[in-house]
């Protein structure tokens, strides 16, 4: 499968067509970025560990119960998925309280919620990603009732599935995005899972293993992508 046209390039990722209407192919890249585009760096293997990440990840979901656009994984860094109308929604699920939310409500770093939080932000780098509802959606035409249902549902079991995973892996899940789209009259989950899109720590110390680690300055971000991809008993190819 050859990559023709490239037709969005993100901040880590970019799609390209194929010879087939129905498929994109999914390039990682190492580029990394944070607030919003303000911080750029290019981080070598990224782009690596986390398509093969991913692909383990929707894999795992898949065969619990959630369906997601992943066709296969095609080299180290490409996969091939199936061609989604988006919605520009993401939806976020946070266990603790970390990020964005300890400067909205002012609540300390790792709180851990009474019950798992969701939470609808509108996906526009431009105005920060803002946090919307049910209301804001419907009024704007981005998704109707019965769409915003079955994305609430299908995050919630991501949360729930991984959550497992994870835990029996010696780490915590913070929080996560995810995104959908629809495929054939059929909302799938898309985007990606990977460490760039959650928080991740360890059960024990607490240590942060994800993108916060590059936020934050903290280093050794490629590094701490692979122990979590060692846990998960995932063999990352260069």
């Amino acid at each position: 499968m050859n990559k023709i046209n490239e037709i969005t390039k993100g901040k880590a990722k970019s799609m390209f067509t194929t010879d087939n209407d129905d498929h994109l192919i999914m390039h990682f890249s190492d580029d990394t970025s944070a607030f919003d585009g303000k911080k750029k760096e290019a981080l070598l293997g990224k782009g690596a560990v986390n398509n093969q990440f991913n692909a383990f990840i929707m894999e795992h979901l898949k065969n619990n119960g959630v369906e997601n656009h992943i066709i296969e994984v095609i080299d180290s860094t490409d996969s091939l998925v199936y061609k989604l109308n988006m919605f520009p929604i993401e939806c976020v699920i946070r266990n603790r309280a970390s990020g964005s939310i300890c400067k909205r409500l002012g609540t300390e770093d790792g709180l851990i919620l009474e019950s798992p939080l969701f939470e609808f932000f509108l996906k526009d780098d431009d105005l920060g990603d803002p946090l919307i509802n049910d209301e804001h959606i419907i009024s704007f035409g981005w998704a109707n009732n019965d769409q915003i249902k079955e994305m609430k549902k299908q995050t919630y079991k991501v949360n729930e599935i991984l959550s497992k995973l994870f835990l029996d892996s010696g780490l915590i899940l913070v929080d996560f995005k995810v995104e959908f789209g629809v495929y054939k009259d059929k909302i799938l989950l898309a985007d990606e899972f990977t460490p760039d899109g959650c928080r991740l720590w360890d059960s024990k110390t607490m240590k942060k293993m994800d993108k916060d680690r590059f936020r934050q300055g903290l280093g050794d971000v490629v590094e701490s992508y692979h122990q979590v991809a060692d846990r998960l008993g995932i063999n990352i190819e260069t």
